[in-house]
């Protein structure tokens, strides 16, 4: 694992990573995960993956990644996921 830009983001409490890694085929979001917090000895849950990037031909993909200082910051900063389908429908059927 190589570290093409470390920033340090004082106004949102967190590092900012580009890491080109090295393998034979394209890692998971959990795989990426897992190689990030190990590496810089965070916990997973202040560890947030943003994008995997790979060229055709290579075994090298750039890793962007966020590491917040706790739990909090991230809840703060970091956009909520939308309500899938499935949570609609229940929802929607709780209300009538």
């Amino acid at each position: 694992m190589k570290i093409i830009e470390e920033k340090n983001n004082e106004l949102l409490n967190r590092k900012e990573l580009k890491l080109l890694v090295e393998a034979e085929k394209n890692p998971s979001m959990s795989e990426a995960l897992e190689k990030v917090s190990t590496h810089f000895k965070a916990e997973k849950d202040c560890v947030i993956i943003k994008a995997i990037k790979g060229k055709f031909g290579r075994n090298t993909f750039l890793i962007s990644a966020f590491i917040y200082k706790s739990k909090e910051d991230l809840v703060k900063v970091e956009p909520k996921k939308k309500a899938g389908k499935e949570q609609v429908e229940e929802k929607m059927e709780a209300k009538t």
